[in-house]
């Protein structure tokens, strides 16, 4: 059985987050890289970091800015800690605040951000394989 200790430590499969190495537990969100949520779609931003089967972040978006419609091979958890997220998924708009837990199923579109009000800072996981952005849907 093979641990961690004998691998070399890989790269990041999200351009920019800080991928753990051998002997790493503990990360202050703080400290790593601030990245894009969505480069090309979304306004959320925070440190993400990966481990060989899960990548966690924490994200704020900024009041009043939703994401444009997207996807991704992956599926996504997002807990919200502070604000509000307006959710918008299969016709279906949700509000959640703090305490909520937000499901995003592998390729569904979808699109979210912060309402009006206040920013809105989240935790969200995604498995690694495809890493933490996704891909904008143009309509097609």
């Amino acid at each position: 059985m093979s641990n961690a200790t004998e691998n070399p430590v890989a790269e990041a499969i999200t351009p920019g987050a800080k991928r753990a190495g051998a002997g790493e537990y503990v990360f202050n969100f703080a400290a790593v890289n601030q990245i894009m949520g969505g480069p090309d779609y979304s306004p959320v931003f925070g440190g993400c970091v990966e481990g060989d089967r899960m990548i966690v972040a924490l994200m704020r978006a900024p009041a009043g800015k939703i994401g444009d419609p997207h996807s991704h091979p992956n599926e996504q958890w997002i807990y919200v800690l502070e604000g509000h997220f307006e959710m918008r998924i299969d016709g279906q708009v949700h509000k959640v605040g703090p305490g909520g837990l937000i499901y995003i199923p592998a390729n569904r579109i979808h699109q979210g951000g912060a309402t009006p009000d206040a920013d809105c800072v989240f935790f969200t996981c995604k498995d690694t394989s495809h890493g933490l952005h996704g891909i904008k849907y143009t309509g097609s």
